[in-house]
């Protein structure tokens, strides 16, 4: 399985495709694919997932290290992992018997892109 690769995009660029709520209404699909990720993120089983495979010595984590602090089966664990991998937040691949996962940094990035806003933002203070 190959990674395809990221283009990196200067801090224009970066300002163009991800403008903060603050600057500008979203459209429709990214509303939509937007949605999908913090959906992803408001369950905190996949919230706890999520920082314990960035957290991870290298980046990356076998499925076989993520089932130990939780409470629930392993199934539900990759059920989880599943609804992270379809949201567009972490990355898989199957080496042998088990799986590795690791977060998606342009994910991440366009999460806080969003959501960065400047102090001095509308609204009451």
């Amino acid at each position: 399985m190959s990674n395809p690769e990221l283009q990196v995009l200067d801090q224009d660029e970066a300002a163009a495709c991800c403008s903060p709520m603050v600057r500008e209404p979203l459209d429709e699909a990214a509303a939509v694919d937007l949605a999908k990720m913090f959906k992803a993120l408001s369950d905190p089983v996949r919230l706890r997932l999520l920082s314990l495979i960035a957290s991870h010595e290298g980046g990356e984590a076998c499925v076989c290290d993520l089932t130990g602090p939780f409470d629930v089966s392993q199934p539900t664990i990759s059920h989880h992992l599943k609804v992270l991998r379809e949201a567009g937040l972490v990355g898989s691949e199957r080496r042998g018997t088990w799986v590795y996962y690791w977060v998606l940094p342009a994910a991440l990035a366009r999460l806080s892109a969003l959501l960065d806003a400047p102090a001095t933002a509308g609204g009451p203070r």
